[in-house]
């Protein structure tokens, strides 16, 4: 370019558009240059050729998977099965090689760990493209299927990766000039450049930004949502495939603790969440951001606990500093409180509100509802009923089963108990995750609410009934507070559900992490122990406690005006606003709600096993979901009953109860789940003209 074109202003309108379009990859450039040099301060010396191999290499599995999730996302979706996939890829690699062969083959181990992960983007695919199912929740199913899958192949970390696969991959693309985890990753970028410049990028910026645009201009969404998730599959392959070389062994948990830092790469690479704007380049620096984070961190002495801690405010501050626009939800917010404050200063507030203030007093609440506003709501109701139906009729079949195969069963008066007492986690959670998803949302915050509220619990109480008086609601006080700071982040900082459980997910990992050390301490009072496994006649107290909550459950979500502005905001947020309807407080009350039922949640899990555990809510995240979803409600918000979601409490808890009765094991159990829920979400879908 000459400078004459630079100097003109055509030139520099050119250029400014270049840099807008590109400034998230700047930023990301920006800021990892900056940390390098501060890797290269607090280091014992200056960075060495072996120094930025190493890097390379610490931070290359997480750049090879993210760059695969920025697809997804750049399309519009999620990919929650990402981790899983490259935990399958690890085990199958390092069960199926021969520790006895020489001279293993890089290249056909590396194609088909690719190949593998290619197979499950196209089945995630199928279910998001052609299926048209919500992305979440095809994926959520597909990692437990996965994490499943991977169990049965390997239950225990082992195995061999041949030598090979290190000396390869770990080495030098050009010796002492060119790491080989760096030249992997300029092949990918060089591939995702090329694609960009034919028909297939244009498409999948379109699909992303606009997906019924898009197919009004002829764009094949369907062709490049199914191949974004294939091509998807195939970067996680290669993911696996490389931390195989790292590892020299497999391990069934090694792609879980990727996920969170995933989002986070994406995010801070300057891809934009829902889709249309970013790419894997600046994905790339994303990931090595992050990477060096954690390692300034540790050269600091800093806990290894603060890590999660770390990712998941990057993840939340990054999606703040994208997002941030006049137009953003923060800015409105702070606009409104402006207009609030001014209105109180000039007076105006009680009765004299111009246009502005109108915008103030729906964000202060509504006035009392006209019933003819929720005229038909009866009638919607009703239509949720019928779709709670089929989860009853096949706990019914369940049950038969379980009496044919096992026996003892319907006329046996513990086994109902049995069912009820095992059935109350769920039904707790399914009221807190039911209402977060009848608003559209979805809570993956889950798992370590319950997690850090048993941990904090048996720590107080340590086997004290005195202290269980005080430890009780000022836990449960913690998870509200929890899913109020959720809610905040969802409402006034205008953060995806998705994205702001998640990171609040890894942040209480950390926390809990560092309250227990590691390891938790502490016992349930005998009081609680005695309400979850002693007797009052032939039941355990804990049974009538699920009777009464699951009345109030009930009358909540169905006689209460807060039940019928959930159900508003979920069929359609912007009419709930223009009735009248406090939006915003309602949302923070739903994500308040899922905190509480959570926190309960592992405070019954502690007084029902004795004792906390790290993870003790992990097995929870999925069945949360798929009790909603096979109760009849609609994944995308505004359709559900409690009573079906109870229904489908009741359903997989007696499934899961027969399972046990097999001795099938818990991988079996995952898949079942998975494909329960997959099955569920297909039967249910609305049909779409």
């Amino acid at each position: 370019m000459s400078s004459a074109t630079i100097r003109s202003p055509g030139g520099r309108a050119t250029i400014a558009r270049l840099g807008a379009d590109n400034r998230g990859v700047l930023i990301a450039l920006f800021v990892f240059l900056a940390l390098l040099g501060l890797v290269n301060f607090v280091s014992s010396g200056p960075l060495t050729y072996f120094d930025i191999s190493f890097l390379s290499s610490g931070g290359a599995t997480l750049a090879l998977a993210s760059v695969g999730q920025t697809l997804v996302i750049l399309s519009g979706g999620f990919d929650l099965s990402a981790g899983a996939v490259i935990s399958l890829v690890n085990v199958v690699l390092a069960q199926s090689m021969d520790p006895m062969t020489t001279g293993t083959s890089v290249v056909l181990w590396t194609l088909a760990g690719i190949g593998i992960g290619m197979l499950t983007g196209a089945f995630n695919g199928f279910f998001v493209a052609v299926l048209r199912l919500q992305p979440i929740v095809v994926t959520l199913s597909t990692m437990f299927i996965l994490q499943g899958v991977t169990l049965l192949v390997m239950d225990k970390p082992g195995g061999f990766v041949s030598p090979d696969f290190g000396t390869f991959y770990l080495g030098d693309a050009i010796p002492g000039f060119l790491p080989m985890p760096v030249a992997l990753i300029l092949a990918v970028v060089a591939v995702w450049l090329w694609l960009k410049n034919t028909r297939f990028g244009p498409a999948l910026y379109a699909v992303g930004s606009d997906p019924d645009a898009a197919a009004a201009a002829g764009v094949r969404v369907v062709f490049v949502r199914f191949m974004v998730y294939v091509i998807a599959g195939g970067c996680y392959g290669l993911a696996g495939v490389f931390i195989s070389a790292q590892t020299g062994s497999g391990d069934p948990l090694v792609g879980n603790s990727l996920l969170l830092s995933m989002f986070a790469a994406v995010v801070v690479g300057g891809t934009r969440l829902g889709g249309g704007k970013g790419g894997p380049v600046g994905t790339v620096f994303g990931a090595y951001i992050l990477m060096m984070v954690v390692n300034i961190l540790l050269v600091l002495n800093v806990s290894a606990y603060y890590s999660t801690i770390a990712e998941g405010t990057i993840l939340i501050l990054a999606v703040l500093a994208g997002s941030a626009s006049r137009s953003s939800e923060l800015a409105n917010h702070l606009r409104t409180l402006g207009d609030y404050v001014s209105a109180r200063r000039r007076g105006t507030l009680p009765g004299q509100l111009d246009r502005t203030d109108r915008r103030l007093k729906t964000f202060l609440g509504p006035p009392k509802t006209d019933p003819a506003e929720w005229h038909g709501f009866i009638e919607r109701h009703r239509e949720t009923l019928r779709f709670a139906l089929p989860a009853y009729v096949c706990l019914v079949l369940v049950i038969l089963v379980t009496q044919l195969w096992l026996g003892r069963t319907v006329f046996s008066p513990t086994y109902w108990n049995s069912l009820a007492v095992l059935s109350s986690f769920l039904a707790l959670l399914a009221l807190g995750q039911g209402t977060v998803i009848l608003t559209g949302g979805l809570d993956l915050s889950v798992p370590w609410v319950v997690g850090i509220s048993g941990i904090v619990l048996a720590g107080m109480v340590n086997g004290s009934d005195a202290a269980l008086v005080y430890a009780l609601p000022l836990v449960l006080a913690m998870a509200a507070l929890i899913g109020f700071a959720n809610g905040v982040g969802v409402v006034f900082l205008g953060i995806s559900p998705i994205v702001m459980t998640l990171a609040m997910n890894g942040i209480l990992q950390g926390f809990a992490l560092l309250y227990s050390q590691g390891t938790p301490a502490g016992f349930a009072a005998p009081m609680l122990r005695w309400f979850m496994t002693g007797r009052i006649g032939p039941v355990t107290p804990v049974v009538l406690f699920l009777f009464l909550f699951v009345v109030g459950a009930v009358l909540l979500l169905g006689k209460t005006a807060f039940g019928r502005r959930v159900y508003a905001i979920g069929n359609r947020l912007r009419a709930a606003r223009l009735s009248g309807i406090s939006v915003d407080r309602t949302l923070l009350l739903v994500y308040t709600l899922s905190g509480f039922c959570a926190g309960l949640v592992g405070v019954l899990l502690t007084g029902f096993s004795g004792q906390a555990s790290l993870g003790m809510g992990d097995d929870y995240l999925l069945p949360s979901i798929a009790v909603v979803v096979v109760g009849g409600a609609l994944i995308t918000g505004g359709r559900g009953h409690y009573l079906g979601m109870l229904g489908g409490v009741l359903l997989l808890t007696a499934l899961q109860m027969l399972l046990a009765g097999t001795n099938l094991p818990y991988a079996t159990r995952a898949i079942l789940y998975g494909l329960v829920v997959l099955l569920a979400v297909v039967a249910l879908r609305e049909k779409r003209t």
